[in-house]
Protein backbone atom coordinates (compact mmCIF):
# COMPACT_ATOMS: atom_id res chain seq x y z
CA UNK A 1 0.00 0.00 0.00
CA UNK A 2 1.23 3.39 -0.67
CA UNK A 3 1.58 5.53 2.52
CA UNK A 4 0.76 8.65 0.14
CA UNK A 5 -2.76 7.32 -0.22
CA UNK A 6 -5.01 9.17 2.24
CA UNK A 7 -3.25 12.26 0.53
CA UNK A 8 -4.72 11.30 -2.58
CA UNK A 9 -7.80 10.55 -1.16
CA UNK A 10 -8.37 14.22 -0.19
CA UNK A 11 -6.99 15.51 -3.67
CA UNK A 12 -9.50 13.53 -5.55
CA UNK A 13 -12.15 15.21 -3.13
CA UNK A 14 -10.93 18.64 -3.55
CA UNK A 15 -11.06 17.94 -7.41
CA UNK A 16 -14.67 16.51 -7.32
CA UNK A 17 -16.05 19.46 -5.40
CA UNK A 18 -14.41 21.68 -7.84
CA UNK A 19 -15.98 19.65 -10.69
CA UNK A 20 -19.55 20.19 -8.96
CA UNK A 21 -18.20 23.97 -8.47
CA UNK A 22 -17.71 24.28 -12.55
CA UNK A 23 -21.03 22.58 -13.11
CA UNK A 24 -22.91 25.27 -10.65
CA UNK A 25 -21.00 28.03 -12.44
CA UNK A 26 -21.25 27.19 -15.93
CA UNK A 27 -25.44 26.27 -14.74
CA UNK A 28 -25.47 30.00 -13.06
CA UNK A 29 -23.67 32.05 -15.65
CA UNK A 30 -26.57 30.21 -17.94
CA UNK A 31 -29.07 31.19 -16.12
CA UNK A 32 -27.73 34.64 -15.95
CA UNK A 33 -27.65 34.87 -19.72
CA UNK A 34 -31.02 34.08 -20.18
CA UNK A 35 -32.49 37.01 -17.24
CA UNK A 36 -30.28 39.26 -18.92
CA UNK A 37 -31.53 38.49 -22.33
CA UNK A 38 -28.03 37.88 -23.89
CA UNK A 39 -27.57 35.00 -26.51
CA UNK A 40 -25.14 32.17 -25.34
CA UNK A 41 -22.28 31.78 -27.06
CA UNK A 42 -19.44 29.92 -24.88
CA UNK A 43 -18.59 29.76 -21.35
CA UNK A 44 -16.22 32.20 -19.81
CA UNK A 45 -12.61 30.79 -19.63
CA UNK A 46 -11.97 30.56 -15.92
CA UNK A 47 -14.99 28.24 -16.50
CA UNK A 48 -13.21 26.35 -18.88
CA UNK A 49 -9.84 26.54 -17.20
CA UNK A 50 -11.16 25.26 -14.08
CA UNK A 51 -13.16 22.09 -15.30
CA UNK A 52 -10.28 21.32 -17.59
CA UNK A 53 -8.03 21.21 -14.77
CA UNK A 54 -10.00 19.85 -12.17
CA UNK A 55 -10.54 16.81 -14.41
CA UNK A 56 -6.63 16.00 -14.78
CA UNK A 57 -6.28 16.64 -11.55
CA UNK A 58 -9.34 14.12 -10.83
CA UNK A 59 -7.98 11.59 -13.16
CA UNK A 60 -4.44 11.70 -12.26
CA UNK A 61 -5.20 11.56 -8.55
CA UNK A 62 -7.70 8.62 -8.97
CA UNK A 63 -4.47 6.55 -10.26
CA UNK A 64 -3.20 6.61 -7.30
CA UNK A 65 -6.00 5.39 -5.51
CA UNK A 66 -6.72 2.15 -7.81
CA UNK A 67 -3.53 -0.35 -6.69
CA UNK A 68 -0.84 -2.02 -8.93
CA UNK A 69 -2.05 -2.13 -12.52
CA UNK A 70 -2.36 -5.57 -14.10
CA UNK A 71 -0.56 -6.71 -17.15
CA UNK A 72 -2.42 -5.98 -20.40
CA UNK A 73 -1.09 -9.74 -21.50
CA UNK A 74 -2.92 -12.27 -19.43
CA UNK A 75 -1.10 -15.43 -20.74
CA UNK A 76 2.14 -14.16 -18.42
CA UNK A 77 -0.03 -14.73 -15.68
CA UNK A 78 -1.42 -18.13 -16.76
CA UNK A 79 1.80 -19.93 -17.65
CA UNK A 80 2.91 -19.66 -14.17
CA UNK A 81 0.01 -21.96 -13.10
CA UNK A 82 -0.56 -25.76 -13.59
CA UNK A 83 -3.40 -26.97 -15.39
CA UNK A 84 -5.02 -28.09 -12.71
CA UNK A 85 -5.29 -24.85 -11.19
CA UNK A 86 -6.34 -23.00 -14.17
CA UNK A 87 -9.08 -25.85 -15.36
CA UNK A 88 -10.51 -25.63 -11.86
CA UNK A 89 -14.14 -24.27 -11.56
CA UNK A 90 -15.39 -25.76 -8.33
CA UNK A 91 -18.99 -24.12 -9.44
CA UNK A 92 -19.29 -26.98 -11.38
CA UNK A 93 -19.17 -29.67 -9.43
CA UNK A 94 -22.13 -31.24 -8.70
CA UNK A 95 -22.80 -34.45 -6.17
CA UNK A 96 -26.76 -34.89 -6.65
CA UNK A 97 -27.01 -35.52 -10.51
CA UNK A 98 -29.21 -37.73 -12.65
CA UNK A 99 -26.61 -40.33 -13.32
CA UNK A 100 -26.44 -41.60 -9.21
CA UNK A 101 -29.64 -43.81 -10.57
CA UNK A 102 -26.65 -45.62 -12.80
CA UNK A 103 -24.34 -46.42 -9.76
CA UNK A 104 -24.54 -50.10 -7.84
CA UNK A 105 -24.74 -47.94 -4.79
CA UNK A 106 -28.26 -46.54 -5.62
CA UNK A 107 -29.97 -49.57 -5.50
CA UNK A 108 -28.89 -51.17 -2.47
Amino acid sequence: MNSNQPVWKIVTIISLASLLHCAYSAAQHNSFLRLTGQEFNQLPLDIVIQTVVSLLVCIFATTFLTGDFQTIRVDKEVTRKSWDTVGNCPSFYTFDHRSKCLSPEFFD
